[in-house]
């Protein structure tokens, strides 16, 4: 074996046990999570902590998903998250699309701005949000929090956006102009086609956001549109958190998440290798 062979053979070995490091230490915490949920409420506490559970139950998801205020949290978060991703993309697209194909300073600057504000810490917006939805009679309304949510992932869509786009060539436009489409037809009938992909990875990232999303929650809701994040940390028993509980419903909570990323990965990986294609 030549050394070029034997140096390539060693990169292969070392990325892939790169990979399973990540692989264990991103999975780890949700494996002990799911395990946690099947524990008794003794082993849940047991001090040293046991990984697997001793004796296997699914009594924690039963007393979870009939706990007061857990249908209609996981109701009031799936509402709250398609409304605020369905905002984060009927905004994020033009907004990209104009900045990707006009290319001016203004437009420049914009997105630098749209960059910056993901910098600004959410509690420094929080109180100040909080009046604005009082004033305007959105609190403890979906539609309130997933406007607050879409203040969090409409930058980060834009940014995603406006990448897909500029992997689009120009002359798909000037094409469609030729063909006698205007600039918005040309965006809906030929460029966002090309970019289906890119706008599935942009909605995972927007959902996401929403779907996890505590602090907004937590001020602009209390009984009608609390979702479950805030539910999830008011499992209480007389001793304590329930650990049990709150696992079981945290395990139920990432279902959604999940299936929608299966759902969509086909169109995940189209938008994450369109830049590769260019031109």
């Amino acid at each position: 074996m030549n050394p070029l062979e034997t140096r390539a053979r060693v990169s292969r070995v070392i990325l892939w046990a790169l990979l399973a490091f990540a692989i264990v230490l991103y999975g780890f915490p949700f494996a002990y999570l799911l395990l946690t949920s099947f524990k008794t409420p003794l082993d849940a506490i047991a001090v040293p902590p046991s990984v697997m559970p001793e004796v296997w139950t699914l009594d924690n998801y039963e007393s979870a998903l009939s706990h007061q205020g857990v249908p209609a949290a996981l109701v009031n978060s799936v509402i709250t998250a398609v409304i605020s991703t369905a905002l984060s993309l009927v905004l994020a697209v033009p907004a990209a699309y104009a900045i990707t194909r006009f290319r001016t300073p203004s437009g420049r600057v914009f997105i630098v701005a749209a960059l910056v504000t993901r910098m600004v810490p959410t509690i420094a917006i929080g109180a100040p949000l909080v009046e604005v939805m009082r004033n305007l009679g959105l609190t403890d309304t979906s539609f309130g929090l997933a406007l607050a949510h879409t203040t969090i992932s409409l930058p980060l869509s834009i940014w995603l956006m406006a990448s897909f786009f500029e992997a689009v060539p120009d002359e798909l436009d000037e094409a469609a102009k030729v063909d006698g489409c205007t600039r918005l037809q040309a965006l809906w009938r030929v460029v966002i086609p090309v970019v289906t992909g890119g706008m599935a990875v942009t909605a995972i990232f927007a959902f996401l956001a929403s779907w996890n999303e505590f602090l907004f929650a937590l001020l602009l809701t209390s009984v009608r549109a609390q979702t479950t994040p805030i539910v999830i940390a008011n499992f209480q028993t007389q001793f304590g958190l329930d650990w049990g509980g709150m696992t079981a419903l945290a395990a139920v909570y990432s279902i959604p998440v999940i299936l929608l990323t299966l759902i969509l990965q086909r169109h995940i990986v189209a938008g994450l290798t369109l830049g590769a294609v260019k031109g």
